[in-house]
């Protein structure tokens, strides 16, 4: 499973600006600030961002300028999937390493929502042993015990993490992720649906 929560985008008023700055078209920008502060392109402003947008990568460099800021979490083999993207995204995470053994392990904090019965039956067993394990580090505060807990922790064990990226990030993954197999990549796709000015400047359907 994943989730989103805490969306920001930011940086639009000034890369609208930056995409006029090629031919000092600065006096045809018509967007605005509405009353609840939201960026509003205008028509102007709007048909130069979509035909930029179509004209390609070398053309919509202003996207590179739109950042989105968004608090995921995800398991961590969604993670792993995740992190082929690495160049314009920033990602702060729990840590793993430093805060596993700080809670008890629960169900709750892994991903088992295609689990049938019987493989519950055995995660629910991992989950108990990684318990007594975390138990026992606490106590003894061994090392060997700890890296029990690393080793054995599985891939759905969920993680979250605080992410910057920008909008030409996000045509890149939107369009290679959209049809994927995994269900969070289809959730992270209807959360980019969502964004500002998403239909005209990152799906461009």
């Amino acid at each position: 499973m994943l989730s989103v929560k805490n969306a920001e985008v930011m940086n639009l008023n000034n890369a609208m600006r930056g995409a006029r700055n090629p031919l000092n078209s600065w006096a045809r920008s018509d967007s605005y600030f509405d009353e609840d502060g939201n960026y509003v392109l205008g028509e102007n402003d709007l048909s130069l961002a979509v035909r930029l947008r179509k004209a390609g990568s070398d053309h919509r460099k202003f996207l590179r300028q739109v950042f989105v800021s968004v608090d995921i979490t995800a398991p961590i083999y969604w993670w792993k999937e995740f992190d082929t993207y690495k160049v314009g995204t920033v990602a702060n995470s729990t840590s793993t390493m430093h805060k596993i053994t700080s809670a008890p392990f629960e169900l709750s904090q892994f991903s088992c929502d295609h689990m049938n019965e019987s493989t519950l039956e055995v995660m629910r067993t991992v989950i108990e042993h990684l318990e007594k394990l975390r138990l026992e580090y606490i106590e003894t505060k061994d090392k060997d015990i700890w890296y029990n807990i690393i080793q054995l922790l599985p891939s759905n064990y969920e993680q979250m993490r605080t992410c910057t990226m920008n909008y030409e990030n996000l045509i890149g993954i939107y369009h290679a992720r959209k049809a994927h197999k995994l269900d969070e990549w289809h959730t992270f796709c209807d959360f980019i649906r969502t964004l500002p000015y998403a239909q005209e400047l990152i799906i461009c359907e």
